[in-house]
């Protein structure tokens, strides 16, 4: 039987008996003593005057004369026993009561206590703009839940930060923000307030500094390098801003690059994939109530107290497990949050001083970031690894491709034929059209395409843009420069011929298409460099053009004015377009959402570049309605500096709705309006005047008067002259050039802007969808 059992005592007063029981017992016998002496002196006192004083009293007497001196040794001896009575009260407990009886308190508590649990849930908010976080963060859901947590996909705007964000620093759940960086580097529309709260919060004095205390967070951001200004800032922002409220970072904070160049795994999908491979690791250990080992680099400025040498060990370990992965991928070096640990400190602690000891690390991460900075500005890959440091990639066989999977996946599903690492075809509308005569399209009213031979394709998916308008919904890469894996131009051309005839090849039979237009198509005389992208950023450009010519298939190449060296150094091409979607800066930085930071003096100096040019060249105005139909002024001064032949203005195709813009069918203008924008933009013009109209594409063409000879437009081209005429400057090295003039062609009556036809082909039968009618009519 147990002691507390016998006795009939709870184990609390088990315990405050056996430590404090023996001391109190001690020191009420020493009080009787005393008391004893004192008594037995005082009687001896009464007897003093009236007995001689004998040894015996004279030694009792001498005692009570002396009585301070032995209470305050009394006094002394009893503090020391006391005093180690306290310091070894666990052993004493031991000695005295006995190790069985400890180990059956102990027995007795453990079946009352309920199971402790780390973590109660994950939550998972996303700021998404066109899906790509939301994805990710339903699939890292879906990998929490078959670990045994409990996981929440919220999306950030239903989201109040203000009743509900302190909440998680008690609940015991692990925050996961996952959000995309947007124009600008501003956050996506979804996640606005709450990055607005959370920067007003972190620098609110009413919240304090330790609002978030207690909140385990980790952050993944998206976003793209080529930004350079902009990259990832969101997520940069909101890992630093839930920090300065103390929150608490269980791990470094991830970052997914679009650019596949700069990409530390390849895509951005593959850099969520890596991140998340760590986050589960790290989740798999909080959930067991295993604490994050210390690196030594603390926040508070100095030398970390706990540093040991466990964590050389587990550096060791991770090394030695690293050498054995049978991965051939390496390591490369992740973004640390800690990077702006030393600019946050100053807001959060302002005056810390760093010690000296610390010094020197501060200085290897200055010069790891500097050597960083000079990897990337040399325009070589760099891939930093743990095991191998720092490998420049110079050999273009080691360059990344342009398309990654996801990407291909994306363009194939939206009809693309891809064509090597970063090239496409793609059929379009009116060559289908044409090839059942149903009429072509406006390049057919305007210059005499024959759209069922035109190929529409391009060398690069790449572009330099990501414009409001764009009919791809920016599934396609973007950058500045050429960083990728290369294709030779023969493959792309070969590739590409054999693709488009495959197409073709696939309307044998189909009823409607005319047997003669398919045997036409099979024989490509157009190729229309316009599909996507920025075909103009391919390096061989010029070789894909001459091939084209070789071929005797007539170039029509369109470009975004971003590359006004590129557009001096073309050779020539039959027609030659640019882009001008907006005429004032802020305007286009707001249309087109250029990736260059000096994007207004390139828009300019490619117009003079354009000028510049022999061979046909066309300006083409995108209408917006609300955005820039209002530039009358400004696009005639454009107009001025660029000279161009024509002058294409078509209304803005509304391409369905797309979370990555903001267009809807409001801002597509009327076919009237676009008369009425061309028509007064031509008063402004002396030089320029409407020749031709496309009532179906909703566009017009205004032509130099230079092209109107004898009171008739020549609008149209004479591709076999075309042909003649390149291949003569080419075997002369250059020296025998041309002019648009040499190789025009008379406009047919049918194309003339005014026309009863409005520039669709007689030759052709029009052909109108109409809705059809609910047969109402009963049996």
């Amino acid at each position: 039987m147990l002691i507390s059992q016998k006795y009939g005592c709870t184990q609390h007063q088990l315990q405050r008996t056996v430590y404090f029981n023996t001391p109190i017992a001690k020191m009420l016998s020493f009080s009787v003593i005393i008391g004893l002496c004192i008594s037995r002196v005082s009687t001896l006192d009464t007897k003093v005057s009236q007995n001689a004083h004998s040894p015996s009293e004279s030694y009792l007497m001498s005692i009570w004369q002396n009585r301070l001196y032995l209470y305050s040794a009394a006094a002394l001896v009893f503090g020391i026993w006391f005093s180690l009575k306290l310091v070894l009260k666990k052993k004493s407990f031991s000695k005295d009561v006995g190790p069985w009886v400890y180990k059956a308190v102990k027995s007795n508590d453990s079946p009352d206590r309920d199971p402790l649990v780390h973590v109660s849930g994950v939550k998972m908010f996303y700021g998404s703009q066109t899906g790509t976080a939301k994805g990710f963060a339903e699939e890292l859901s879906e990998e929490v839940k078959t670990l045994g947590i409990p996981a929440e996909v919220i999306d950030i705007k239903d989201y109040d930060p203000d009743d509900q964000l302190a909440d998680e620093c008690t609940n015991k759940s692990v925050c996961v923000f996952l959000v995309a960086t947007y124009t600008d580097g501003q956050p996506t529309e979804n996640a606005e307030w709450f990055c607005k709260w959370l920067e007003e919060a972190s620098t609110d004095f009413r919240y304090g500094k330790t609002y978030l205390k207690g909140l385990r967070y980790a952050v993944f951001g998206l976003g793209n390098s080529v930004y350079v200004g902009h990259y990832n800032t969101v997520g940069k922002n909101v890992d630093k801003w839930l920090w300065m409220l103390s929150g608490m970072r269980i791990m470094t904070r991830g970052e997914g690059d679009c650019n596949v160049v700069k990409s530390r795994n390849g895509s951005i999908q593959a850099d969520f994939v890596a991140w998340k491979v760590r986050f589960l690791k790290r989740l798999q250990a909080l959930a067991k109530g295993e604490k994050k080992g210390c690196s030594g680099n603390c926040k508070n400025g100095g030398s970390c107290k706990n540093q040991r040498k466990d964590g050389q060990e587990e550096e060791e370990e991770g090394e030695k497990a690293a050498l054995q992965n049978n991965s051939s991928e390496e390591d490369l070096i992740e973004s640390s949050s800690d990077e702006e640990d030393s600019g946050l400190q100053d807001e959060k602690n302002s005056g810390s001083v760093v010690d000296m000891e610390d010094l020197g690390k501060i200085m290897n991460s200055v010069k790891k970031a500097k050597s960083k900075e000079e990897g990337q500005g040399d325009g070589q890959m760099v891939k930093l690894s743990k095991l191998n440091g720092v490998k420049k990639i110079e050999d273009d066989g080691e360059r990344r491709e342009m398309i990654t999977p996801a990407l291909r996946g994306a363009l194939t599903k939206q009809g693309y034929k891809l064509i090597g690492s970063h090239s496409g075809v793609k059929l379009c509308r009116w060559t289908k059209s044409m090839l059942r005569g149903r009429g072509g399209c406006y390049k057919h009213t305007f210059y005499g395409i024959e759209s069922h031979r035109c190929m529409e394709t391009t060398p690069s998916l790449a572009c330099a843009n990501k414009c409001v308008f764009c009919w791809r919904h920016h599934t396609n890469p973007v950058g500045t420069e050429w960083r990728w894996k290369m294709d030779p131009a023969e493959k792309i051309l070969q590739d590409a011929l054999e693709k488009h005839q495959s197409m073709i090849r696939q309307f044998r039979g189909v009823p409607g298409v005319k047997p003669e237009r398919y045997d036409e198509g099979l024989a490509v005389k157009h190729c229309a460099l316009s599909l996507v992208g920025e075909p103009i950023m391919y390096p061989e450009i010029n070789t894909f053009i001459r091939l084209l010519h070789s071929h005797r298939i007539s170039s029509f190449l369109v470009t975004n004015a971003q590359f006004p060296k590129e557009i001096r150094s073309l050779v020539p091409v039959t027609q030659l377009y640019v882009s001008v979607d907006a005429s004032t800066k802020d305007s286009l930085k707001k249309i087109d959402r250029p990736l260059f930071k000096d994007f207004w003096p390139r828009f300019l100096d490619s117009l003079r570049a354009l000028g510049e040019k022999r061979q046909r060249t066309v300006y083409r105005l995108t209408l917006v309605k609300a955005w820039n139909v209002e530039e009358m002024q400004s696009y005639s001064e454009l107009i001025a500096l660029g000279q161009p032949d024509f002058i294409e203005v078509k209304g803005v195709t509304y391409c369905g709705e797309s979370s990555a813009s903001s267009l809807t069918m409001a801002n597509v203008p009327w076919h009237q309006e676009v008369v009425a924008f061309v028509q007064q933009l031509a008063d402004m013009l002396p030089q320029y005047e409407i020749a031709c109209e496309h009532e179906h594409s909703n566009c017009l063409l205004m032509a130099h008067t230079k092209f109107k000879v004898d009171g008739e437009w020549w609008t149209w081209i004479d591709y076999e002259r075309f042909q003649e005429l390149v291949q003569a400057h080419d075997e002369s090295g250059g020296q025998q050039g041309f002019s648009a003039l040499d190789y025009m062609a008379k406009t047919p009556s049918w194309a003339l802007f005014g026309a009863s036809e409005q520039g669709f082909d007689p030759a052709d039968t029009r052909f109108q969808r109409r809705n059809k009618t609910k047969d109402i009519s009963g049996c």
